[in-house]
């Protein structure tokens, strides 16, 4: 075992008893990114066929590839920064160089004398002529906004300066943007299961007897014990959370009403079934999740039969989505058959599950939209690949007698694939939770 990976290890076994420093959480950062560039790009450059790619970007309008690649010390680009990442065919090893004023952490090493050579555009061309490769990958994408972080007047600058010889030689780099941004490494995944465990723990003291009092509490005010414990907590939100009441006396509202309105200041009371959507960010990853709750009436030890069974049903859609993953599947074809065995289990399934990591609706397979349960046209045509992470959200309505309604089980929970198949990060909700009336 690396000392880099032991030295995380003892960061990452920490983390429920306190969140890092400042100084700690950027050595983790540092040692991850170290560990990418060393044991991981130099694969995705093969797998994608490109043995050079050039990232472009300038301060405060960085391409999201460039940023995740910065060191924990530099959190904006310098000026206008160039990377060069280059790979002959004979090694294993690429060549990490920056066109730029500075060494980028200890990573990625300035080759750029601007005594020497004044213009910045033609010391990046010098570079490329010497390596002279076959093909020069470039961030830019029709389908996914992460992998198209190359802006116009870039894109125009470096066309021009590069010699005719060359531009033939220049492709769309987005095969290898989205690997680099949806694979996960041994490392990263160790950080991971405690990221998510920590956002089931917020979940589960939000939903309790400490935060909400039956009656009295509103939706509203637990969104915002949330956002106040992220903070506390010296983490992030990447959105912000919502809360949703469900109960018997009211009409389930429609996906865009709840999203767009939520519940604003409504009390939460006995007998309500509690939804959130929350997330949070640390080390660069996201987590993703939705989980339920029940608030208990007076005399009740557990929630009633029938909110026992729906919730059931919402399992059942996740085992069947999961059960569909394949490697080298597209998010179209694990949609239309998970949908297809859903329907025919007697579900009323809507599956949207999204890509999740290095941002939180994160480039990959799309797996459906709740608005496009027919298929994704671009992200949903993207293949899946192991040692990538998925927000596995989705949901089913469940018509409910007892309530002469209908009512929606709505989850989320982060889920890995791998080499062996597919694993929840850090497990999954499988009961309600409850809340005590008392």
């Amino acid at each position: 075992m690396c000392k880099y990976l032991l030295l995380f290890l003892c960061f990452s076994f920490s983390l429920n008893a306190q969140i890092l420093s400042e100084k700690n959480r950027a050595e983790v950062i540092d040692n991850i990114l170290q560990d990418k560039f060393e044991n991981l790009l130099p694969d995705l450059m093969d797998r994608s066929g490109i043995d050079m790619w050039v990232i472009i970007s300038r301060e405060y309008n960085e391409d999201p590839v460039l940023k995740t690649m910065l060191p924990s010390t530099w959190l904006n680009a310098r000026r206008r920064t160039i990377l060069v990442f280059y790979k002959s065919e004979n090694s294993n090893v690429v060549e990490r160089i920056a066109v730029a004023r500075y060494n980028i952490g200890e990573n990625i090493t300035s080759a750029w004398d601007k005594e020497k050579e004044p213009d910045q555009w033609q010391a990046l061309v010098d570079i490329i002529s010497k390596k002279n490769p076959s093909k020069i990958g470039l961030n830019y994408s029709q389908n996914f906004a992460i992998a198209d972080g190359l802006v116009k007047t870039d894109h125009e600058e470096f066309m021009t300066h590069l010699p005719d010889n060359l531009k033939s030689k220049v492709v769309s780099a987005e095969d290898l943007a989205i690997g680099w941004i949806e694979t996960r490494t041994p490392m990263e995944m160790e950080l991971y299961k405690e990221l998510v465990e920590t956002t089931h723990n917020i979940i589960v003291e939000a939903f309790s007897s400490k935060v909400i009092t039956p009656g009295k509490t509103t939706s509203e005010e637990v969104v915002w014990w949330l956002r106040q414990k992220v903070t506390d907590l010296g983490l992030e939100t990447w959105f912000h959370p919502t809360v949703d009441i469900q109960r018997k006396e009211e009409k389930l509202k429609d996906h865009i009403d709840a999203f767009s309105n939520g519940y604003g200041e409504t009390v939460i009371q006995p007998g309500d079934l509690l939804h959130c959507d929350f997330g949070i960010t640390y080390l660069r990853l996201n987590t993703d999740c939705q989980q339920h709750a029940y608030v208990l009436k007076a005399g009740e030890t557990e929630a009633p039969g029938f909110l026992r069974s729906a919730f059931k049903k919402g399992n059942l859609l996740q085992d069947i989505l999961t059960s569909n993953l394949e490697t080298g599947r597209t998010g179209n074809e694990i949609l239309k058959a998970s949908l297809a065995e859903a329907k025919t289990a007697g579900l009323t399934p809507s599956i949207y599950t999204h890509p999740l990591g290095l941002y939180g609706h994160s480039a990959g397979p799309t797996i459906g939209m709740w608005d496009s349960q027919g298929g994704v046209a671009g992200t949903g045509d993207y293949v899946l690949y192991p040692n990538t992470v998925y927000a596995i959200e989705l949901n089913t309505t469940v018509t409910i007698p007892e309530w002469n309604k209908e009512l929606r089980i709505m989850l989320e929970e982060a889920g890995f694939w791998g080499e062996s198949g597919f694993n929840y990060v850090n497990e999954r909700q499988t009961e309600l939770l409850l809340i005590s009336s008392n």
